[in-house]
């Protein structure tokens, strides 16, 4: 500390701090991997119906599990907080996934008059939970991003051994 200079430290109690720091991010992983499941039981119901009937099912319900398994699994994985620094682009794929599902479903559905279909209704449901989906993992790419680039702790541009 020369000249009365005082070091001011970049890190960040939210990647090595204590258990209450986690738990934010540990909620909003919690609700990702809830919401990605109601995603999965919302459309392979349409999807089931249609093999058990013989018929052909559209791949857009396809798609529709598909996501809800990636985020499911990703929410699972990413729990982990020392990963969510680091795993912030695929926090960002992943909202790229579920605002293409919204857009998908939200295109067919949310302008449809339900008229008492309880398939349409639950289609309706689900195009929103997909915008849950989106918003969260919106908030944890940009809770990533932000831990990345402004708490990581950097390196000296020439040599890269003495930490900035």
């Amino acid at each position: 500390m020369a000249f009365g200079r005082a070091k001011f430290s970049r890190s960040s109690s939210s990647s090595s701090g204590s258990l209450l720091s986690k738990l934010p991010l540990w909620v909003l992983r919690f609700l990702q991997f809830v919401f990605a499941i109601t995603v999965i039981g919302l459309y392979a119901q349409d999807l089931r119906r249609a093999q058990g009937a013989g018929v052909y099912s559209d791949t857009k319900w396809g798609y529709a599990v598909a996501v809800g398994t990636i985020g499911a699994v990703s929410a699972m994985v990413l729990a982990w907080p020392a990963l969510s620094m680091w795993a912030w682009g695929w926090d960002l794929v992943v909202f790229i996934l579920f605002t293409a599902l919204f857009g998908l479903f939200g295109k067919m559905f949310i302008h449809e008059n339900a008229e008492g279909n309880g398939g349409i209704t639950r289609m309706k449901n689900a195009v929103w939970i997909d915008l849950i989906n989106m918003l969260l993992w919106l908030v944890t790419a940009i809770y990533g991003a932000v831990m990345f680039f402004f708490f990581r702790g950097s390196k000296s541009l020439h040599t890269g051994r003495a930490n900035v």
